[in-house]
């Protein structure tokens, strides 16, 4: 089977919208593979720092994509799959606002973006790809026979956020993690570069107030309706 061949549901939308938890389900009902696109960028963040780099400085966040190791490690007992970078299981430390507010900075570097491309592109493979992240629909894949948008307002987004992280032992404030959403929407959105929108082919999916069980049967149905 040809990469062009192989089916691709992408799933775009902003932070906190559900995207990851809901490619994780929507993927292992097709029995697809999964690309986390948000983790990688995370991922070169989270390295950048290691390195002690100006976010700033595009040359050099440039090279850190260029040769910062990424894998991806399944997991037999259910929980996510854990992410090294360089050798490192950074898996907790990417899922932090501050790997996240990382991974927005340098995602509006054009030289990032490309260096990253053609690893996303390496995902696709038989027998489907189930793409989780914010230009899936309108860069990466733009030929993918299924897209959906989700999104939810940011209070929501914010409340899903804070019961991670407390749940996770963090400290952390609802207020704070709202004005982050917020800010970080502006910021993705207003990007010269790849920003982040619905593809104009995609299904809008609202999922303020709705039940993951929902939003995966929702989803599915785009794929198999």
């Amino acid at each position: 089977m040809s990469a062009s061949s192989v089916p691709v549901l992408t799933i775009d939308g902003p932070s906190g919208s559900g995207k990851g938890t809901i490619s994780r389900r929507v993927a292992e009902q097709l029995g697809w593979r999964l690309l986390d696109s948000g983790a990688l960028y995370r991922a070169v963040g989270y390295a950048a720092g290691a390195e002690g780099l100006d976010l700033s400085d595009a040359e050099a966040i440039t090279r850190c994509a260029q040769t910062t190791k990424i894998r991806f490690q399944a997991v037999t007992d259910g929980s996510d799959t854990r992410v090294l970078v360089n050798g490192h299981d950074a898996t907790d430390e990417l899922r932090t606002e501050t790997a996240g507010a990382a991974a927005s900075a340098i995602a509006s570097i054009p030289s990032v973006r490309q260096a990253l491309v053609d690893m996303q592109l390496a995902f696709r493979k038989g027998p489907g790809l189930v793409a989780d992240g914010r230009d899936m629909g309108t860069v990466i894949f733009p030929d993918a026979p299924y897209k959906v948008f989700l999104t939810a307002s940011a209070a929501e987004r914010a409340k899903r956020r804070y019961k991670q992280l407390k749940e996770k032992g963090l400290s952390v404030t609802l207020a704070t993690l709202q004005r982050e959403i917020e800010a970080r929407d502006t910021r993705d959105a207003s990007r010269t570069v790849a920003p982040l929108k619905p593809a104009a082919d995609a299904v809008f999916i609202d999922t303020t107030g709705m039940g993951i069980d929902d939003v995966v049967a929702k989803v599915l149905a785009v794929v198999r309706p």
